[in-house]
């Protein structure tokens, strides 16, 4: 009799496992970024660029691969998305310049949108009476990934220099070839065909646009701190593996917030939370800056925790307030969001540049505020759960944290 631990079928336990090393290589750019600077004289603009075109091709292009999904082939996009994930970003330090970076960046960070719609939908379909554990699981996988991932890449760059990143590809691939061979052979996701749209969704159009621009502040502040922080701690500094460190640090108790907030949001209201969290938070990100080392860490790691508890919440929330629709909420809340506040990061960096990343960060942090005065009209809602196909859920990992409803 085959073991089944947490009574979950092993498909489950494989897709996380390949989670965790698609979303721990996805991190792989930032905290590199104080020898990537220099060694290919980027300003902080181009720097905030390159995380914008990553964002981009890791965001908004899971819409186009969840609906490929539904309709063709999605073992091949389990199998292959990670592969390409992870031969592609461990040539990070091989980049020659800007544009062979950005490259390298949107390569792996399509590799990611291909794996993570048909991932999220078939872990919901092999959960069976317990879906809500293996999606966790799931969703732990990454985010555990997401956050260890510093820890071992700067580290590494460090003591070996850009040029060794390439041979972080053996021991990666060693991992993840026998899981994606374990991933079982599936014909399709879709299961029915929905009808819906953004046509459907004008009677929702006041809260769902307001809920979507909470998101968008939400992850533009939350992607300024994790793209900027490992270059402010090592120009204090720390070294390159201490600053790794930190970022781990503030992207694992991040993730821990979105558990967090999913709790609180069932017995006080999605409202209630997405409001109190984000203007919580803001003290804590503004106060953070002025601080240096590991004072630093701690009180940006408590801001991070209340801020990112708001997001598994955001797009139930939606869910509930318009249920006509779940798969364009979905994708409106999730890659379209996103891949708004990623666009913005360019100008964070400009910013950066003129007054200096302190002074930056600082301003941003004021941002969850607008974001938590824009919930204040919005209705009180209770979480509502709906089927989930590869269409229907958009994982994201700007912030260490994915969400699949």
């Amino acid at each position: 009799m085959t073991r089944r631990p947490f009574g979950l079928r092993p498909t489950v336990l494989v897709l996380a496992g390949t989670h965790f090393l698609v979303d721990g290589f996805s991190n792989i750019y930032a905290p590199l970024l104080p020898l990537l600077i220099p060694h290919l004289n980027l300003s902080l603009a181009a720097a905030g660029t390159l995380q914008m075109l990553f964002q981009l091709a890791n965001s908004v292009t899971q819409l186009g691969f969840g609906q490929l999904a539904d309709r063709w082939r999605p073992r091949l996009l389990l199998v292959v998305g990670p592969i390409v994930t992870l031969t592609g970003l461990t040539l990070i330090g091989l980049a020659s310049g800007f544009w062979t970076l950005a490259l390298i960046l949107m390569m792996g960070g399509l590799g990611a949108a291909a794996f993570h719609p048909p991932a999220a939908a078939l872990v919901h379909r092999s959960g069976g009476e317990k879906k809500g554990l293996a999606m966790s699981v799931h969703i732990t996988g990454g985010s555990l990934g997401f956050a260890l991932g510093p820890l071992v890449f700067a580290p590494f760059a460090g003591r070996y220099g850009l040029s060794a990143t390439p041979l972080l590809m053996i021991p990666a691939l060693l991992i993840l070839v026998p899981l994606v061979l374990n991933i079982p052979r599936i014909e399709r996701l879709q299961e029915r065909h929905e009808v819906g749209g953004f046509r459907e969704l004008r009677p929702y159009a006041k809260p769902l646009t307001l809920l979507y621009l909470i998101v968008v502040l939400r992850t533009l502040a939350a992607t300024s701190f994790s793209t900027f922080m490992p270059v402010m701690l090592t120009r204090q500094g720390l070294s390159l593996g201490q600053a790794g460190a930190a970022a781990g640090i503030y992207l694992f108790t991040s993730s821990a917030g979105g558990f967090l907030g999913g709790t609180l949001a069932d017995r006080w209201g999605s409202r209630k939370v997405i409001m109190w969290s984000l203007a919580a938070s803001v003290p804590f990100l503004a106060t953070a800056p002025l601080l240096q080392g590991w004072a630093f860490v701690v009180v940006v790691s408590l801001g991070g925790l209340l801020m990112q508890s708001t997001l598994p919440v955001n797009v139930t929330f939606a869910q509930t307030i318009a249920p006509i629709s779940a798969a364009t909420v979905s994708s409106l809340m999730l890659g379209f969001a996103f891949g708004t506040a990623g666009m913005n990061i360019p100008f964070v960096g400009m910013l950066a540049d003129r007054v200096g990343i302190e002074h930056t960060l600082v301003a941003m942090a004021f941002i969850p505020l607008v974001a938590a005065a824009l919930a204040w009209p919005l209705p009180d809602g209770k979480f509502a759960h709906t089927a989930a196909r590869a269409s229907d859920v958009a994982t994201v990992e700007t912030t260490g944290t994915d969400v699949a409803d």
